[in-house]
């Protein structure tokens, strides 16, 4: 291998395992908490629902970090670095104050809003656990991303598996209550993921305090704008594609049940696919900007062309798995001939969607650490409403599989608008470094 791939490939692969590890861990937890009935899982369900939707928000100051730590140290800067830091900091903890006491202080109604009954009380007590610890993870977060922000992808990863593994232990012990443990049901499985972040946290701060990043004293007000400048449309991008991913469950959910149990055994195999690829784009995002703050124009280049050759690599083998395996895979989690017929037709017609969908999401992490954010915004946005809207009139003629030709239809557009947006022009790292300083980045073509 030559060029950025073994340095792509070295920082993608821990990231991976890192994401790997969460959903196996919440996938297990969910079957423990599947044996308390259909109240207690739509109450996780709900729970789950809402750190997504504030994973939004945690992700504008992550990866934001991310990028402008990635790009002080690339331009030799310390000091910078200790600032950007220090910044992160705190707007976590400014962070964690306005979404947990809100939340916490609200935790019934936001759970009657979606619930009622036995599953609404659950859904509070949960909450009334979870809100709290929510500092937590929001802190998890960013000190993850300040050690992958200084190119180390493997610390977190080690952290995530020893937290996740910790839960797996926990779930059962808190939630059923074995021997002479508390049966704590659903309030058990928050209890169980709190002790596991904060873990994991002490962990990690522990393994920060050797690798401290000093800055002199002064006011951290405008690395903090820079940072929610960079951060801010990733985290656009993945509410706006959980709104997506909303809206099509419920035009799934029109062709009937099996289809809707069909499409969510898919989905879950896809995500471990997907996850390749989002591995991918933060190690992109991470070398970008390194780039970007040394002034390295040429590797700049060519790291855009490897990110595409490994994408594109990820997603060619990825629909041809999915295509080839479909029917073995879906077996292990079904043996409903309906749901698994559901499952076998969304996962083949996924091969379709995934070389495209790779790309889109690997060249994002280039684009959004060079100062593009606003006009990746702009292209997901756009194609994830033709995603929504060829899927609509397509179903009509198609059926169901019309709503996964949709999803094609936008993983193509959105490739397509996002080589339009940003490729009118070419800039050097330092305009593209002033453009990440600014709010969503800067309008002019690049």
């Amino acid at each position: 291998m030559r060029g950025h791939l073994p340095k792509l490939i070295a920082l993608a692969g821990p990231v991976y395992g890192e994401l790997l590890s969460g959903v196996i861990a919440s996938v297990i937890g969910a079957v423990w908490v599947a044996g308390l009935g259909g109240a207690a899982v739509a109450a996780v369900t709900l729970a789950g629902t809402v750190e997504s939707l504030l994973l939004g928000l945690v992700l504008v100051v992550s990866s934001g970090t991310t990028v402008r730590l990635s790009h002080a140290l690339g331009a030799d800067d310390p000091v910078a670095a200790g600032r950007t830091a220090r910044a992160a900091w705190r707007l976590c903890a400014a962070g964690s104050l306005a979404l947990a006491v809100p939340g916490f202080l609200l935790r019934e109604e936001i759970a009657g809003a979606f619930l009622d009954g036995p599953a609404a009380g659950l859904a509070a007590d949960w909450f009334a656990v979870a809100f709290p610890a929510f500092g937590l993870f929001f802190a998890q977060r960013v000190a993850d991303e300040l050690f992958k922000g200084s190119g180390d992808t493997r610390t977190p990863m080690r952290i995530a598996l020893l937290s996740n593994a910790l839960l797996l232990v926990l779930d059962p012990l808190l939630i059923l209550g074995p021997g002479p443990f508390p049966a704590l049901g659903v309030t058990g499985g928050a209890v169980a993921l709190t002790i596991s972040r904060a873990v994991g946290l002490a962990v990690t701060l522990l393994l920060r305090s050797r690798r401290r990043l000093s800055a002199p004293r002064g006011g951290t007000g405008p690395s903090a704008r820079r940072i929610l400048a960079a951060g801010a449309p990733i985290g656009l991008d993945f509410t706006a594609r959980m709104g997506v991913g909303t809206a099509q469950l419920g035009l799934v959910a029109s062709f009937g049940v099996p289809a809707v149990a069909g499409y969510g055994v898919g989905y879950r195999v896809l995500l471990i696919v997907t996850m390749a690829f989002y591995a991918v784009r933060q190690a992109a995002a991470i070398e970008a900007a390194r780039l970007t703050g040394a002034g390295d124009t040429a590797a700049l280049r060519s790291l855009g062309r490897d990110t595409a050759r490994l994408a594109g690599g990820l997603g060619a083998g990825a629909a041809v798995l999915c295509a080839t395996l479909a029917g073995p895979v879906t077996t292990l989690f079904t043996d409903d001939p309906a749901v698994a017929a559901q499952s076998v037709g969304f996962l083949r017609m996924a091969g379709l969607y995934l070389l495209p969908y790779a790309l889109v999401v690997a060249l994002g992490g280039v684009h959004q650490a060079t100062g593009a954010g606003r006009r990746l915004v702009v292209a997901a946005l756009l194609g994830l409403s033709l995603q929504l809207a060829a899927g609509s009139t397509l179903s009509g003629p198609l059926g169901v599989h019309g709503l996964w030709a949709g999803m094609t239809v936008g993983a193509l557009a959105q490739l397509g608008l996002m080589r339009l947006l940003t490729g009118r022009r070419r800039k050097g790292p330092e305009a593209a470094a002033v453009d990440a300083e600014q709010p969503f980045g800067r309008v002019g073509a690049r």
